[in-house]
């Protein structure tokens, strides 16, 4: 799909149509760029993970590096959660469903995608299935 031409420092505004072409192309640069820098940063840790692979001798340097390399490997487990939410939001952007709730289908506000581009719920929604699994928790 063609980019458009986004304007130097253009934001959604409520004042346009809701996931026009220009939101769209807005959101799938952000995301695309989202995207990118967690995958330098995968593979800035990658690299780093193997010049770390060396023998300590010591015990105690020993434990500190594998409790580092756990903590890495967490993480970029996160990351790899996360690039699949960010695939999937830019496969709603494709096939027209972005920006709108999968629960109640109404938009979800520009503010909320702002802040977080690979929502799926209104804010509404969001609460309501947090309450829901506090409830749930408690029994």
């Amino acid at each position: 799909m063609p980019e458009i031409e986004l304007e130097e420092g253009y934001r959604p505004s409520e004042d346009e149509p809701f996931m026009n072409e220009r939101q769209r192309d807005y959101f799938r640069r952000k995301l695309t760029a989202w995207k990118e820098e967690i995958l330098r940063e995968s593979r800035e840790t990658l690299a780093a993970l193997q010049n770390e692979s060396e023998n300590h001798p010591d015990i105690a340097d020993r434990a500190s590096s594998e409790t580092d390399r756990a903590i890495e490997l967490r993480a970029r487990d996160r990351q790899r959660k996360l690039i699949a939410k960010i695939d999937a939001a830019l496969q709603r952007i494709e096939d027209g469903t972005y920006g709108y709730c999968e629960e109640t289908g109404e938009p979800i506000s520009l503010r909320r995608l702002e802040a977080r581009p690979i929502a799926t719920l209104s804010l509404e929604a969001q609460e309501r299935h947090e309450r829901n699994e506090r409830v749930y928790r408690d029994d």
